[in-house]
């Protein structure tokens, strides 16, 4: 039994699901594809809003952004390999790693591949202060970065300058390797600066402790939220969230931006890879359209409390 087991999203998915998933459901020919093949949009990244101090965002994929806040630059989840195990990179990262700004933050929601990647982190090396859920620090002292890792637990906070980071809850799980499940913690971020308050989910399930994560941190003006990894459903729902749910759970949090992340940059399960934005800008509408941020790889952008 591991160690965070009693916070762990359930009903947990073991081998006959994975069984069922991967090689029984091929069978039926539910899976669909794009209709086309699909190019995750990247454009160059704004050389000019990096090297500044003032607030920013960039989509480096997937679940990694580059963030500034408070003249700190935070780095969150961020992966550069090219592989996850067989799956390539569908879209090359918004910023080369050797074009990155002097990096004083590394946030980690959680020891999944896609979130900790020990490649990046052992080219990171130690210069930057690493936050992280209770039981993560093996895992950077493992790639190489022994030297600053703060420990927390939901709820608890720590800080560098006039950036505050709060760890809160998400409905998800841990492993890194086959025989250390749910024995270190996982969540999401909460990080505040004076220009404002964004928020990372990590990897997460719908649920209603976004309201309490809202209320908490009294007002995010940039949610970053997943809407990708969302199919099969039977067998995701309990762990990811689809993109009317990331929709639903940035007006729980009482969001002011929904910042979409978490697809297009590996195809880790069934949906169409180009699907997601659609479906995102579907279910947000159009009156405020301007509020969901759908981002090109690479994409920069100020960032305005």
């Amino acid at each position: 039994m591991g160690r965070f087991d009693h916070l762990a999203t359930q009903p947990r998915r073991g081998p006959s699901d994975i069984l069922r998933w991967k090689l029984i459901e091929p069978f039926r020919g539910t899976r669909r594809r794009d209709p086309a093949p699909f190019v995750t949009p990247r454009r160059p990244h704004d050389g000019d809003v990096v090297k500044s101090a003032d607030a920013s965002l960039l989509w480096i994929g997937h679940a990694s952004f580059l963030l500034t806040l408070g003249g700190k630059r935070i780095l969150i989840d961020p992966v550069y390999c090219e592989r996850l195990g067989p799956m390539r990179r569908l879209v090359a990262p918004g910023i080369a790693m050797a074009e990155l700004p002097p990096i004083d933050l590394v946030l980690i929601t959680h020891n999944h591949r896609d979130h900790l990647d020990p490649w990046t982190i052992a080219r990171l090396g130690d210069r930057p202060t690493y936050v992280v859920p209770l039981g993560n620090a093996p895992f950077l002292k493992a790639a190489g970065a022994s030297a600053k890792i703060v420990e927390i637990d939901w709820w608890q906070t720590t800080g560098v300058g006039s950036v505050e980071i709060t760890l809160v809850p998400s409905r998800h799980w841990s492993m890194h390797y086959p025989w250390d499940r749910n024995e270190a913690l996982w969540g999401g971020y909460v990080i505040r600066g004076p220009e404002g308050t964004a928020y990372h989910s990590g990897d997460t399930a719908y649920w209603d402790t976004f309201a309490e994560i809202g209320r908490a941190a009294g007002s995010i003006d940039w949610a970053m939220l997943p809407i990708g990894a969302y199919e099969p459903r039977w067998f995701m729902e309990p762990q990811h969230m689809g993109p009317e749910e990331a929709v639903a759970a940035a007006k729980l949090l009482g969001a002011r931006n929904l910042v979409a992340m978490h697809w297009g940059t590996f195809r880790l399960t069934d949906e169409p890879v180009g699907e997601p934005p659609g479906r995102a800008r579907a279910a947000w509408g159009e009156t405020e359209g301007e509020r969901l941020w759908v981002l090109d790889v690479g994409e920069t952008r100020a960032l305005k409390g």
